[in-house]
């Protein structure tokens, strides 16, 4: 009988796993991993989330003994990257503030106009790599200095018969800047009221058709290596990238170096796409949704527990979400479900949950990042429940449609830990964007920097997010383009700038038809009843949800 090899559960590849997560959050774990590869267990894990053939009987009892006492290991970060909410507050300064900061105000000044304590751009901790990385050189291209390509990331392409563009440029037609807005000062803050109503609506019409179309635009290379991501978009005509892949006219020796993710090339190409396919990105939202319906802003991270029991398939998690799925199932309650034999635990999956509780809370960044933190506590700890905060807290203010993208980046910060691996991130990642003009250059840098983290870690993917919405200046196309074209987990992180930036703009009208006619006003999914739901209905159900925005002014009296 063939065996089945599920992916992401088995003994043997996550001990694998968690030798590298106990590398990368300061454990020692040299007599474990020594006691493993002398029995002969694999050296690295496996990419693919389960090893080719299982293990004998001996081996993966010895994997479960060892995860067992690499769980009993103790950490050098626990008070620099805390899971507890009273710990993460008290690390990022104190308890968030009850307002958002004033649009327009410097990140450097936040809203108390005092200097932060951490350095705004700090030598990085990427496991095995040099905190410098790439200075002003892309590997790729071997330049010195390289100046961006006509168009840049997310551009209409060039018409044909054009001559060179200038500065690179978004599908708004407006150049990117490489300085932040919200560095100015504005002698008359503007009034902070959020839209309301209709305006509310259209907005979360715009921030779910963005992580949709963001997703399905990095679906077909999700799991490519920036190489293969590269090389086909420049053999299609479509570098940088502007459009949807698409296998047509791609050589036949690069379809076979670098070929398409399996579960999505039917789905995901530009001569395929027929509304939006089921992807985890997508059905996490409508979990959320299912969650604050049934239990209000105050639910449990019980709660969450039970509803993904009761409505979300378990062939549809993955990672560590599959990993306390099982850990449900044993009857091992929460918040131990994320860290009983969880390697995942700081990886992007509660990353990718967070966006609704950003969209019901516009204009309160820490009403944000606290339900965030109870939905992630049941899967993740530290930085993945870090990534979770940051990109509720920065959709938050999105949704108000008073802040530009830097300061929704700068609110993301404020209330995670500063001294984090993923706050230092992300912060590289703004500083790169600021300062290089080509964001290959920038790309690069990060890879080198951050490489040595898998590629659905939360630290990797948050700093790419950061720069590629930095760089696009928060433009929709742009973002969602940089966001891919970066690798890594390029379906998650398409959605979430997708989201993000499709707040910004405000409305559905406002996004490029290019992206949303393929998409159909139709949704894919095996959560509860909302297969086949449009993207309107989605919005008015999000913003029955939402919580009415007090405008500034009234919040700080």
């Amino acid at each position: 009988m063939t065996p089945l090899r599920l992916t992401w559960v088995q003994p043997e590849d996550l001990l694998t796993h968690e030798l590298r997560q106990a590398e990368e959050d300061g454990r020692d774990a040299g007599r474990i991993a020594a006691t493993w590869r002398n029995a002969g267990g694999p050296h690295t894990p496996t990419p693919t989330g389960a090893s080719p053939t299982p293990a004998p009987p001996a081996l993966r009892a010895l994997a479960i003994r060892l995860l067992d006492e690499l769980a009993e290991l103790p950490s050098g970060l626990t008070e620099s990257e805390p899971t507890d909410l009273a710990a993460i507050k008290r690390a990022a300064g104190g308890d968030a503030p009850s307002h958002p900061p004033t649009p327009g105000r410097s990140p450097a000044q936040g809203s108390g106009g005092q200097t932060p304590s951490h350095p705004p751009t700090p030598p990085l901790r990427g496991p095995g790599r040099s905190p410098e990385g790439v200075q002003g050189r892309s590997p790729a291209s071997g330049v010195q200095g390289a100046q961006p390509p006509p168009g840049g990331p997310g551009a209409e392409p060039p018409k044909r018969g054009a001559g060179a563009a200038g500065p690179a440029r978004g599908s708004g037609g407006e150049a990117p800047r490489n300085t932040p807005l919200s560095t100015s000062t504005h002698p008359h803050p503007r009034r902070v009221t959020g839209r309301g109503g209709e305006g509310q609506t259209n907005a979360l019409h715009a921030a779910w058709l963005g992580r949709a179309a963001g997703c399905l635009l990095g679906k077909p290379v999700e799991k490519l290596p920036l190489t293969g991501i590269r090389a086909i978009a420049r053999a299609t005509g479509n570098w940088p990238l502007h459009t949807w892949f698409t296998a047509t006219g791609l050589p036949p020796d690069l379809a076979t170096t670098y070929p398409w993710n399996r579960r999505s090339a039917n789905t995901s190409l530009a001569e395929n796409i027929d509304g939006m396919p089921e992807d985890d990105d997508l059905n996490y939202p409508l979990l959320g949704l299912l969650l604050l319906q049934r239990h209000g802003r105050h639910f449990t991270t019980t709660q969450v527990a039970q509803l993904w029991l009761d409505e979300l398939p378990a062939g549809r998690t993955f990672t560590a979400e599959r990993i306390a799925y099982r850990n449900l199932l044993d009857g091992i309650e929460p918040p131990h479900t994320a860290t009983h034999r969880n390697p995942f635990r700081e990886w992007i999956g509660a990353t990718i949950r967070a966006d609704v509780h950003g969209w019901t809370n516009p204009g309160d960044p820490a009403a944000a990042a606290e339900q965030a933190h109870r939905d992630a506590v049941l899967t993740h700890t530290a930085n993945g429940v870090y990534g979770a905060m940051f990109t509720a807290a920065a959709i938050s203010l999105a949704a108000t449609g008073a802040y530009d993208v830097h300061d929704c980046l700068a609110g993301g910060l404020a209330v995670i830990p500063p001294r984090s691996r993923l706050a230092e991130a992300v912060r590289l990642g703004i500083d790169l964007a600021h300062r290089e003009g080509d964001f290959d250059t920038v790309v690069d840098h990060l890879h080198t920097t951050l490489g040595g983290y898998h590629w659905v870690h939360s630290v990797p993917n948050a700093a790419l997010l950061a720069a590629a919405l930095t760089h696009a200046d928060g433009d929709f196309s742009g973002s969602i383009c940089r966001a891919v074209s970066g690798g890594w987990d390029t379906d998650s992180n398409g959605a979430t700038a997708g989201s993000l930036a499709g707040l910004l703009a405000g409305h559905p009208d406002a996004l490029p038809a290019r992206w949303t006619a393929p998409l159909k006003n139709r949704l894919a999914t095996t959560v509860a009843d909302f297969d086949g739901t449009g993207f309107g209905t989605l919005a008015e159900l999000t913003a029955q949800l939402t919580t009415p925005h007090i405008p500034q002014e009234v919040r700080s009296a």
